[in-house]
């Protein structure tokens, strides 16, 4: 906050306390039983302008004192820091440092095991599903069964591979996922006979003479990522079209769209705010979802 910015704020603090305070005991400069009224009449009803009761204005005049002890002791005038030296980030360090403290011997335990091994240890699965809870199952499902556009971690599909390599770095750097508009290369019969032949390769639809046009287009566009087989290309995230397992579903309707118009998918990255120890403990409990099945 620079500097006038904060003796703005001071200024404008220091003249509502003054004033409150003038305001409260002006109204006691008449009488109690003053005949006073403020001109104000209802069905009849006048309305006598007389102070506040004591107690009343006790209760004020006590929020006011609080109101300044507050100030004084802690931080909400401008830059003036307070004299308790207290702060929103020093307590959040202190309760992070309390936590690290307590916590580390338990991520020592695991820290140097290998991520195939602690996907057996149930205690350090424990952990691993607590972190997935509270950092990927808003897009996985509580279970990481996924959802339409969000992957299932149960299965054996990866778009980017399964290995605990890949999972660690996945979850470390995130993943930027992409399929390009073929609308306008294609047109809509084009579009229409590449969803054909790309659903026939997991047997969703028999194959046909739509499929069969739609052929000489996957092999001359799609192969480019899917593969000339169409199982995909983990190196680039492409999907593997011939096991059944569709991200945004295997609707006839669903794939045209996802041809015609692209798909964008990200995953965001958690290094930047999951420790090493938390990252390691969650590739161990992802890996255990597809190893169990």
């Amino acid at each position: 906050m620079t500097g006038n910015w904060s003796i703005y704020i001071i200024t404008l603090t220091a003249i509502m306390i003054v004033g409150s305070f003038l305001l409260l005991f002006g109204n006691r400069t008449r009488p109690a039983d003053s005949e006073a009224k403020t001109g104000h009449v209802y069905d009849g009803i006048e309305e006598y302008d007389n102070p506040l009761p004591a107690w009343w204005l006790y209760l004020f005049v006590i929020t006011l004192l609080f109101a300044i002890a507050y100030l004084v002791a802690y931080p909400g005038l401008g830059n003036f820091p307070g004299l308790l030296g207290w702060s929103q980030t020093g307590q959040w360090q202190a309760e992070v440092d309390v936590a690290k403290a307590r916590y580390e011997p338990v991520f020592a335990k695991y820290r140097d095991m290998p991520v195939e091994q602690l996907a057996k240890e149930p205690e350090a699965l424990r952990m691993g599903q607590r972190i997935f809870a509270n950092n990927c199952s808003q897009c996985h499902g509580s279970d990481a069964g996924g959802a339409r556009g969000f992957p299932n971690l149960r299965d054996s599909d990866w778009l980017w591979g399964g290995s605990a390599d890949a999972i660690h770095t996945t979850i470390t750097n995130g993943r930027q996922g992409g399929m390009p508009p073929w609308g306008q290369m294609l047109g809509e019969d084009g579009v229409n006979n590449a969803a054909h032949y790309a659903l026939s390769l997991s047997g969703a639809l028999p194959a046909g003479t739509e499929s069969a046009a739609g052929e000489a287009t996957f092999k001359t566009i799609c192969s480019s990522c899917h593969g000339a087989d169409g199982k995909g290309n983990t190196l680039l995230g492409a999907p593997n079209l011939t096991d059944g397992i569709w991200l945004y579903g295997s609707e006839l309707e669903t794939v045209k769209h996802g041809i015609r118009n692209g798909r964008m998918g990200q995953m965001p990255a958690f290094g930047a705010t999951l420790d090493s120890d938390r990252i390691h403990l969650l590739t161990a409990y992802v890996l255990s979802l597809s190893a169990a099945r």
